[in-house]
């Protein structure tokens, strides 16, 4: 096992759980809306991105095209489906498991089964007889950005104090003068529009077919579920242990191992860990600090 090639899929597997997880993560920690149509969100992204990168337009105009349309879908949503069935956990994951299977369905009639693929750009590291993408270490650092951008956001701006106030308290927010109910579509078009960012990124490095949604939406599940109740801290610390483990077993017995360890560690994560990772951070910050 080469160390430095274990620790660019180190990097890789944390990237990709991170960029998958953290749109889903906005949503269900701010809002309480579990986003079943979030792997088709994702799928909307690399759609947008793909098609005008095809038609001549540069990949990184591409991409923020294919975040901005994602975004918007997400207010369109928001604005006519999910606020409807805010405190209606039930309602909510049928009303957006449906609304990703039109999406799905749309994609297929409109486009077909696949479209013509975006080349990935940056090249190759090389190092000794190994090599690796290049682009997909540059996602690496830019799930970093992602997740160092919202915190900035939601602990330095006064739209991150009116949402997490909306968030502890929405009655007295609004008593305060918040408008609880724009912070709602706000989080949405947010959450939409990393969910689109994530299908943008990776448009480039997977075939872009209606069923690609799929393939994010297992793990960004399992980060949420397992990382607990903070968004941001949850999210990090999820992604990085399970970057970890998926890494270490498919480099050492294949992508199917990893995949059954992943599931594994999520299933002894949720049976011990009441709060999830987060719940841990905090008892451990907690007796550090009483001592």
């Amino acid at each position: 096992m080469n160390p430095l090639n274990l620790l660019f899929q180190v990097a890789d597997s944390f990237a990709f759980i991170v960029l998958a997880a953290v749109g889903l993560a906005v949503i269900f920690g701010m809002m309480g809306v579990i986003n079943l149509g979030h792997g088709e969100f994702i799928m909307v992204g690399a759609y947008g991105t793909t098609l005008t990168a095809n038609a001549g337009l540069p990949l990184p105009l591409a991409m923020a095209l294919g975040v901005l349309v994602t975004a918007v879908m997400g207010f369109v949503i928001e604005r006519t489906v999910v606020q409807h069935l805010y405190d209606r956990l039930l309602d909510s994951m049928v009303a957006t498991w449906a609304l990703g299977l039109i999406l799905t369905q749309g994609a297929r009639i409109l486009f077909g089964n696949s479209i013509p693929q975006v080349s990935t750009p940056l090249g190759y590291i090389q190092y000794g007889p190994y090599s690796y993408s290049t682009y997909r270490v540059l996602l690496a650092v830019i799930a970093l950005l992602v997740l160092l951008g919202l915190y900035l956001v939601f602990t330095r701006t006064e739209f991150g104090i009116r949402a997490r106030a909306t968030i502890q308290n929405p009655d007295t927010a609004q008593a305060l003068g918040v408008n609880t109910e724009r912070m709602y579509t706000s989080t949405f078009v947010v959450g939409s529009g990393l969910a689109g960012l994530t299908g943008a990124l990776y448009a480039p490095t997977l075939t872009v077919v209606p069923g690609m949604g799929s393939s994010f939406l297992v793990e960004a599940f399992i980060s949420v579920v397992i990382g607990g109740p903070s968004v941001l801290l949850g999210t990090t610390l999820s992604g990085g242990l399970l970057g970890v483990i998926n890494s270490l077993f498919t480099n050492l017995y294949g992508t199917f191992f990893g995949q059954i360890a992943m599931l594994l560690t999520a299933i002894v994560a949720i049976r011990i860990l009441g709060d999830g990772l987060t719940g841990l951070a905090n008892d451990i910050r907690d007796r550090l600090e009483g001592e």
